[in-house]
């Protein structure tokens, strides 16, 4: 099979287009995920990406996570979806699918010089089957939650997938990491588990750091940098209709977000292609090589060094 390795934002993938080949349904695509997901034995990434086509025609994407578990809705991983349906005439609907919602995405003006840009446009909720610690029809903005942490006030919000974000003053990458095991052990708070992020205030908007459910403390996450932008927006630390300047460890996005009957919040970002290549997966074993080498790798990495200062 015909392999890219891609990234969002610093948030890597391995993708692969099952649409044009019939015997790729028969693929153990969690063994898959597993195998090449580990990056001391396999290729090494944050998740896979299946380009796929649903009944209706539409495009959509399938994600995986390192350790085999689905995710509804990956910011990063869509857009990276986003730029092959872009260049291989899929996305002449503008819309692709994503754990059974449709979402509307846009070509974008680039962010990094060279490397194609994507907005995917995400529509927020307040409440979700994934949060029990308050009741639907509410919203939890800038509260407490009991159990989880004394003194740090979450947001909870759902974009397909579940999110709590918290503003502190300074990022503490321990404490994320704690945050994110104990959630692991609050089976009746997160039945299914949830993405944690804190942010800190910048001169242009704002730093994000996240423990992806599933994936543990990554370089980015765009659902969580969308979760943080917009609960940012929610408790009035940027404007509203505001594009701001949202970075993490991975590089930039910008953020926008538009209250009202419905919360979306825009994510422009990066789709970047490492390279491409071929891999084959029998009896559990994978081995695979790169065939072409794209050069975009290293133009992010100047973007980001260039950010950094």
């Amino acid at each position: 099979m015909e392999i890219i390795k891609c990234h969002g934002s610093g948030n890597d993938f391995i993708m692969v287009d099952v649409t044009r080949d019939a015997t790729l349904q028969h693929v153990d695509w969690l063994a898959f995920a597993r195998a090449a997901s580990d990056r001391e034995q396999g290729i090494g990434s944050d998740g896979l990406l299946l380009v796929v086509r649903h009944d209706d025609g539409i495009y959509g994407m399938d994600m995986l996570n390192p350790d085999g578990t689905h995710a509804e809705m990956c910011g990063n991983g869509i857009r990276c979806v986003a730029r092959l349906a872009y260049e291989r005439g899929y996305l002449a609907s503008g819309i692709l699918r994503s754990g059974g919602r449709d979402y509307a995405i846009v070509h974008a003006e680039d962010i990094a010089q060279g490397i194609p840009a994507f907005k995917v446009d995400i529509p927020i909720r307040t409440h979700s089957d994934d949060f029990t610690f308050f009741s639907e029809g509410e919203s939890f903005v800038g509260r407490v939650i009991e159990g989880l942490h004394p003194d740090l006030r979450f947001t909870a919000l759902s974009l397909g997938n579940p999110h709590i974000v918290a503003e502190v003053e300074k990022i503490d990458l321990q404490l994320l990491a704690e945050l994110g095991e104990r959630v692991k052990q609050c089976n009746k708070l997160f039945p299914r588990g949830v993405n944690v992020s804190l942010y800190e205030r910048r001169t242009n908007g704002i730093f994000v750091a996240t423990y992806e459910r599933g994936a543990g403390i990554t370089l980015s996450c765009g659902t969580a940098m969308t979760a943080s932008a917009t609960a940012a927006t929610l408790l009035k630390i940027v404007a509203e209709g505001s594009r701001i300047e949202v970075t993490n460890r991975g590089g930039r996005v910008f953020c926008t977000t538009r209250l009202g009957g419905e919360i979306v919040t825009s994510l422009e970002g990066n789709a970047t292609y490492e390279w491409i290549g071929r891999a084959e997966f029998k009896d559990g074993r994978l081995s695979y090589e790169v065939t072409t080498l794209t050069g975009e790798a290293e133009l992010w990495l100047d973007f980001v060094r260039s950010i950094d200062k």
